[in-house]
C-alpha cells in the first residue's frame, strides 16, 4: 500500500496522470488485498474450490445491479455469441482457475507466502508498459 501511495503521492492533488478517484481506487486495491490475505486465512481449512465458488459467486451478485443499472440490460443481451464465449472462457480459464490456485496456494503454503505473488503484479505490469510497444509488435502483425 505504501508503494502506491508513494507512486501516486505528488500527483494526487495537482490533477498528473488521470482523476483522484482513479489514484484513491488503486490505494483502496492496496487495501484490499493487504485485508483479502489476511481474511483467508480462515478459509485453510476449507476446499479452495468452494472458497473460489463462493468469492466469485459473491462478487458476481454484488455487481450484478451496479451492471444493470449502469448499463442498458438489452445491449447485454444482444453480445454476438464470439463474445460471449470471450466472456466465458475469461471468466473460466483465467479468473476462475486463478482463484482456485490462489486459494490451493493458501492452504498449502500459508496466507503470508501467498501474498508474495502480489509483489510480481507491479513488476510484470511496469515491464509491459516500458516496453509495451515491443511486446505488442510480437505478437501482433502490425509494423
Amino acid at each position: 500500500m505504501a508503494g502506491a501511495a508513494i507512486m501516486i503521492g505528488p500527483g494526487l492533488l495537482s490533477n498528473l496522470g488521470g482523476p483522484a478517484w482513479a489514484k484513491f481506487a488503486v490505494i483502496g486495491a492496496a487495501i484490499s488485498y493487504a485485508f483479502a490475505v489476511v481474511y483467508a486465512k480462515r478459509f485453510k481449512d476449507i476446499s479452495p474450490t468452494v472458497v473460489a465458488t463462493g468469492q466469485l459467486t459473491g462478487a458476481t451478485v454484488l455487481m450484478l445491479p451496479i451492471v444493470l443499472a449502469l448499463y442498458n440490460p438489452a445491449n447485454i443481451v444482444t453480445a454476438s455469441v464470439p463474445v460471449w464465449m470471450a466472456v466465458l472462457a475469461l471468466a473460466v480459464f483465467t479468473t476462475a482457475f486463478a482463484f482456485i490456485l490462489y486459494f490451493n496456494l493458501i492452504a498449502s503454503a500459508g496466507a503470508t507466502n501467498a501474498s508474495l505473488v502480489t509483489l510480481l503484479v507491479p513488476v510484470s505490469a511496469s515491464l509491459i508498459i516500458i516496453d509495451g510497444r515491443l511486446f505488442l509488435r510480437r505478437f501482433s502483425k502490425a509494423p
